[in-house]
């Protein structure tokens, strides 16, 4: 099995980093948004046509054609290889709308495993299922649903979540392959121009907004011959034989990436901003609470202060400011607190007016008694990186000794 970067298989953008495709998209921008608002208009319409009409072949042309006008265009291959007697057919997941645009080519039910119940969920076409919570109750109730012979096919995703359909394949779920002994493989490839097919963290309706706000979206179906399980085959391994046929299908690779992988993923790169900038966003509040009181708007002093507070986080903001407003330097100030920390510490003692004996804790406990490194900083770069080196050294072996103190722990823990 072949594997790939998990970066290729998702786009954390919507909207494209080429300069040139940005231009064409901004010169498009009045020309989508006037296109997405009588598409809304005729959603409507193609909504109410697909719930007054009955399920049948005339319905589902019907709906097909308004969809075209909505920008989503459906294209079938090898349609013959469709098995009628199969009952769960198994499709690779791009975007929110895969299960509504193979409903168009033939009658199937999607069962609705999370999300939204009730009206929304009938809505968007989805099945609910009547049974208790749990995967074991849920494949119990699918599986009682496939021996009817009254009922339409399964239409399910092992993947269990979108991806950009250009890379690779999910690994496969092997829950779907244990309702029957023969599923359909359905490859979907799905194309648009300009912005990408989905983005992670979206609402079913921000996706259905950019559809109808792009010129079109095409959807590429093509039906692969169905697959039975071997003797002596787990449902595991089912699975996989499932997956590599689909993805060879497709012209893409097989994964071992999983649904929960891809949550990390983005998880790791909506949080991985730099240190500096997480750690000016509650300096940089309390700042606004300390200009605000000293009523002053020079942001380079609210800048310094930032940068001294980096270094000595014990030391209030205002104290920080006062002490600039006579220095004007980032050095001579943290020079300045370090050697006078008992006097900064009483007035900002004697400036608290949320409690006196919450400010005496913090003078009493919180003071890091420590020596500057030295009493003033070098010329060069260099000297003054060295001394800010040590007194931040300095600060953590401190704050590390209140933490062993305080919770009772021995150096060795």
């Amino acid at each position: 099995m072949e594997t790939r970067g998990i970066e290729d298989m998702f786009d954390l953008r919507r909207l494209p980093k080429d300069a040139v495709l940005l231009l064409l998209l901004l010169v498009y921008s009045p020309v989508g948004f006037c296109l997405m608002l009588l598409r809304i208009f005729i959603g409507v319409h193609v909504f109410l046509v697909s719930c007054a009409l009955p399920e049948s072949f005339l319905r589902r042309f019907i709906v097909r054609i308004m969809c075209s006008v909505l920008g989503m265009h459906v294209r079938q291959n090898n349609p013959r290889s469709r098995d009628r007697n199969t009952k769960v057919y198994v499709c690779n997941h791009v975007t929110e709308f895969d299960h509504n645009v193979i409903n168009l080519l033939t009658s199937c039910s999607t069962p609705q495993l999370e999300g939204s119940t009730g009206f929304v969920c009938w809505a968007r076409g989805f099945m609910e299922i009547p049974s208790a919570p749990g995967q074991e109750a849920v494949v119990e109730s699918l599986q009682s649903y496939c021996s009817s012979e009254a009922t339409p096919p399964l239409l399910l995703f092992p993947e269990e979540d979108t991806t950009n359909g250009r890379a690779g394949l999910l690994k496969f779920n092997s829950w779907p392959f244990s309702l029957t002994e023969s599923v359909q493989p359905v490859a979907l490839r799905v194309t648009r121009p300009l912005i990408a097919l989905n983005s992670p963290e979206s609402s079913w309706l921000t996706e259905l907004l950019w559809t109808f706000f792009v010129p079109c979206t095409v959807y590429h179906v093509s039906w692969l011959p169905p697959v039975s399980r071997q003797d002596g085959e787990s449902t595991q391994e089912f699975a996989n034989k499932v997956q590599e046929l689909l993805a060879g299908g497709l012209g893409l690779v097989s994964t071992k990436i999983t649904k929960a992988d891809k949550a990390e993923h983005i998880k790791r790169k909506r949080h991985s901003a730099p240190q500096t900038a997480s750690s000016a966003r509650p300096s940089s509040i309390g700042l606004g609470f300390m200009v605000q009181s000293l009523a002053t708007d020079d942001r380079g002093i609210a800048k310094m202060a930032q940068q001294v507070k980096d270094v000595l986080p014990h030391v209030p903001l205002n104290v920080i400011a006062r002490d600039l407003a006579k220095t004007n330097c980032v050095d001579t100030t943290i020079t300045n607190l370090l050697e006078n920390k008992e006097e900064s510490q009483t007035e900002a003692t004697g400036t608290s007016t949320f409690g006196p004996s919450k400010s005496a804790s913090y003078s009493s406990g919180s003071a890091p008694t420590i020596k500057p490194a030295a009493k003033t900083f070098g010329k060069s770069p260099v000297d003054r990186h060295l001394s800010l080196q040590e007194r931040k050294e300095a600060l953590y072996n401190f704050a590390r000794r209140r933490y062993i103190e305080k919770h009772g722990l021995d150096h060795e823990d």
